[in-house]
Order: C-alpha cells, then structure tokens, then sequence
C-alpha cells in the first residue's frame, strides 16, 4: 500500500507538470503523454525498464548507459529550448561590461521563450553539425512566430541574446561583415569603376552585387539561408524601444530628445601619442587592454597617413608612437595622469564605415546619427522617399511583404501604398565597445521574434592572452550580467 501511494504521488507530480506545461505551451497534443505517463507509474503493461531484467550483464550495462544518455539529452533539449542557454561571449563588443571569453547562463524565461520555427533540428547546436559540418535542422516544416508567457519585457539597459537579423542569407566563407553588406559594397565599387559619372542608388549596389558574390564563390563560398531561430546569435545592450526616437550627437545618445547617459562599462576608441616613448606592458595591464587591442598606428597605418592626419614629425624624422586604444571614462582618466602621454584624441567617425540604412544620404556616422523612429506593433507611419530606405527591410524580410517603388510609387502586395502598419516590435542594440561594434547602426532593428533572452550571470571566465590556470578569470565567476 505504502508503494503504491509513492507511485500515484509520482504519477500526480508527473501529470501536474505535463499539464502545466502544455497550458503554457499552448499546444494540446502534449496531453496525449498522459496515458504514457500513468503506464510508466500505475499499470506498468508496458516494459519501459525490460532490460533491468535481463541476465545478460552486457545488456544491462550497456542499457543502463543508453537510458541515462537518452533521458539526459532529452532533458537538456527542452531546458535549453524553453528555460536556459549557455552562451560564450566571442567578440570584444560588449568589453568591459562582457569580456571575450565569458560563458553566459541565459534565461529564456526572462522576456518568454518561444515556440522553435524549426521544430526538427538537433540539440544542443545552433545551426551546424560539428564534425560533419552540415546543417543541423530540416528547413521544413517552419512554424510561425509564438513567444511564451515570460516574467518581463525586453527594457532599455538590458543585456540581450537575439539572432542576427541580417544573418537570413549568409555565404559561408565570408560572414562578417554580413550578406547584404557585401553586396552593396561589391555593387558600389563596380558601378563606381564602370559608371563613375553617375549616383548609383542602393538598388543598383545591390542588384549588380548579388551577382558580383554569386561570382566569387571561391572567395565568399556558398550562399544559404537560415531560419529565425537558426540565425547566429550576438549578444548586445538595448539602447532603444519600440515607438522612440534616436539619436547620436557626438557619441551621446539621445532617446526622444533625452541624454541616455552610458553605462559604466561602455568604451570608446582613442588616439593617444606618447612623448616618443612606447607604452609598457604595465601600463597596458593597468589600463586593461588585451594583447588584440594594443594598435600601434604607426605600423599599422605608415607615417605617411598619420602626417595626413595632422601628425607632426620629431626632431628623429619620424612621428612618435601613436596607438589607438579602447578605453572606459575611468581608464580614459587613469590615461590622462600618464607623464609619457602627449596628446588624447576620440577616434575620428569616418573610421566607423557606412552605416545603417546603407546608401542614405544624410551623412550619418557611427558617431553622429539620426534621428531615427524605432518602429512599434500597431502603430503606422507615413511612408516616404526619405524614410523608405530605413523600413524597406521591415516591410519585405521581417513582415514578409512584397515592396515595389515603380516610378516613385510606392506597392505593398500589389496595392499602392502610402502609409504601414508595423506587425512587431523592433528594438535598437548597441555593443558597450561602441567602436568596435557591429550593432544597429550598421544593420538596423531587432525584430520581437528575434529575442532569445537575457543573460543572467558568467559561469566561467577565460582570458585568451593567459596559460594554464591563469587563464581563468576567478574575479568573474557568478558576476550578474543583467546590466
């Protein structure tokens, strides 16, 4: 009687979470594991556990492993679909808020998880088989967005996990800078070199650079396509919101007229020449800089482009050593009360490229940009020449309409159209190394169905520039990263 009660505690446990599972899911058919589930606790007619009674040793050795992998993997699937993610950060972007090396707990349950576009795929991998290096999903069946119930929303300072969202079409030889990035560049020093006389538009950049990239496949590679889900995921700092408006003046940014004033962690690029001495080991330690980031400008760009650039040269004949250096506002100070240090200047814009929506006209930099609306679901905007260019993407690729202009007219699906109605909300992401940063102001908004989650703490930390155990970085083992 006593066992029996413990398996009908079970079984209640069990059926409790299964039916609360699929009310948050949201997908009935979960409830046809009930019966399943009272066989396994109550009537036992099935032989879940047969080989328990085996009397082959070997049988129920190696059963024994099967059904731990088994259970193990399935397990670990629906956490890390529906719960939690581990994620490792792979690039300087958000330094020294994230550092390179940093391995990540995500919550997906912070603003809800959704429901996978891409049901049949296989845990635990992003988007290709190690080893095999193939894909490590079916493109068919694709379902259509649904995002679980969370316990919040996405909020300006967030932390956020997301897909790339310009990371739909990549070539695999040749991801960064991204698909359409290429092709524009490629198409504009093409028409550049053929037509020097005219003012090619961004279509005519992307229309000859397709084919352009299609033709070095020896250089990009391959061109596929990736679902949502299966898109890579960046890790960035929400700066904006879905209904505000942005701008950047001078590296400051400012949401709706209003100064958002940096985190403590956000860094920018400097130019820092010394009175002709080289900056020690020491002081690079002191001011955090890793081995990537120590750029000696003289080498790298000539005396030549500095002299350009207004660099004088000494009583030597040569320009004394000039670095660029990424720096915090506390680093930026420290640097200052060097006596070796002669002169500090913020890195110039034109440094940063092109920037979002590639081929404007208004002359926007990486440091100086907008304003721009960042679109809300439900509200609807008039649409223009001079604002086209920045919703284009929005309306074809994220809201999957069919956008023509034919002889300055604007179609949506056929029908002419004069305003839009946004589907989603969009987000704006920005790195805290906010010049070595590919973020929104290169490739745009984040769409809604584009969140993965927020992460929550670094479980591990490694320093590429050390070895052994001093590569691990003890001072960061459990540090929050919410904000």
């Amino acid at each position: 009687m006593e066992q029996s009660l413990k398996q009908w505690i079970k079984f209640g446990v069990a059926a409790l979470i299964c039916i609360l599972f699929t009310i948050w899911i949201g997908w009935w058919p979960i409830l046809l594991l009930l019966p399943f589930i009272f066989d396994v606790y109550i009537t036992k007619k099935i032989p879940w556990t047969w080989w328990r009674e085996s009397k082959n040793p070997t049988v129920r050795a190696v059963m024994s492993w099967v059904d731990a992998i088994v259970f193990a993997l399935v397990a670990v699937y629906i956490i890390n679909l529906f719960f939690f993610q581990n994620y490792q950060i792979p690039s300087s972007s958000l330094e020294k808020s994230l550092m390179v090396g940093d391995f990540l707990f995500v919550s997906k349950v912070a603003y809800g998880p959704r429901v996978p576009n891409t049901p049949f795929s296989f845990p635990l991998v992003q988007n290709t088989l190690p080893i095999f290096n193939c894909k490590s999903y079916l493109e068919h069946p694709q379902l259509d967005y649904k995002r679980l119930l969370g316990t919040g929303h996405v909020k300006r300072g967030d932390i956020v996990v997301f897909n790339f969202p310009a990371g739909d079409t990549i070539t695999i030889l040749q991801q960064n800078p991204d698909y359409y990035t290429n092709c524009y560049s490629e198409g504009l020093a093409f028409l550049k070199q053929q037509a020097p006389e005219t003012k090619p538009t961004p279509e005519m950049c992307y229309r000859f650079g397709r084919d352009i990239v299609k033709a070095k496949e020896s250089y990009y590679g391959k061109m596929m396509f990736r679902p949502v889900d299966k898109r890579e995921n960046y890790v960035k700092r929400c700066v904006g919101l879905p209904g505000e408006t942005l701008k950047i003046v001078n590296n400051q940014v400012y949401i709706d007229g209003k100064i958002v004033y940096d985190h403590p962690g956000v860094q920018y690029n400097y130019w820092i020449q010394t009175d002709g001495s080289l900056l020690s080991d020491e002081q690079f330690e002191e001011l955090g800089i890793s081995n990537e980031d120590r750029l000696l400008l003289n080498q790298a760009y000539g005396d030549d482009a500095l002299r350009q650039l207004g660099y004088r040269l000494a009583s030597n004949g040569k320009i004394d050593p000039v670095y660029c250096l990424p720096l915090t506002h506390e680093k930026y100070l420290l640097l200052k009360k060097y006596r070796n240090i002669r002169s500090i200047l913020t890195e110039p814009s034109i440094m940063g490229g092109d920037v979002f929506p590639l081929g404007n006209t208004k002359g926007w930099t990486r440091d100086n940009y907008g304003p721009l609306w960042i679109p809300k679901k439900g509200a609807t905007v008039a649409l223009t020449p001079d604002n086209l260019l920045a919703y284009q993407r929005i309306i074809e690729a994220y809201e999957h309409n069919k956008l023509q202009v034919i002889d300055g007219v604007i179609y949506i699906n056929g029908k002419q159209a004069k305003t839009y109605t946004f589907k989603m909300d969009y987000y704006w992401m920005m790195g805290d190394n906010r010049h070595k940063s590919a973020d929104s102001r290169y490739w745009g908004f984040v769409p809604e169905d584009h969140i993965v989650g927020q992460p929550l703490f670094v479980w591990l930390s490694l320093d590429k520039d050390k070895t052994f155990l001093g590569k691990i970085r003890w001072n960061r083992f459990f540090k929050l990263a919410t904000h």
